[in-house]
């Protein structure tokens, strides 16, 4: 992850996973091999309207560009928050676009409370 005022390398996806941990953000929230996103592999379903995004955070591997992952916080209509988790680019942790169709239509309001800069 790259501190967008001076470049510098900050810190791995490791340590901001441990970071939200910390912070009581354990919960991941992920899409079903039917394409339901669910929290914790929980019977609820979520639509997008149903989900905002925080927080993303992007990281590229050193050694390898296709090595890549976005980390966004996310909470629902009921407050719960938790993550979401994915590969980007070719390497997709979800095939299809229904992933990345929901993740478009998911509203977005950036919460500072979520920065571990």
């Amino acid at each position: 992850m790259e501190n967008k005022d001076t470049g510098d390398q900050m810190t791995t996806l490791s340590q901001v996973m441990t970071r939200l941990a910390q912070r009581g953000i354990h919960r991941e929230y992920r899409m079903d091999e039917e394409g339901n996103m669910k929290l914790d592999n929980s019977e609820r379903t979520y639509e997008p309207i149903n989900l905002t995004i925080l927080r993303t955070y992007r990281f590229e591997g050193d050694s390898n560009p296709a090595d890549s992952a976005v980390l966004y916080v996310v909470k629902d209509h009921e407050r719960n928050i938790g993550f979401i988790l994915d590969s980007y680019g070719a390497e997709s942790n979800y095939p299809g676009h229904k992933f990345d169709e929901f993740l478009r239509d998911i509203p977005v309001e950036e919460d500072d409370e979520f920065s571990i800069d």
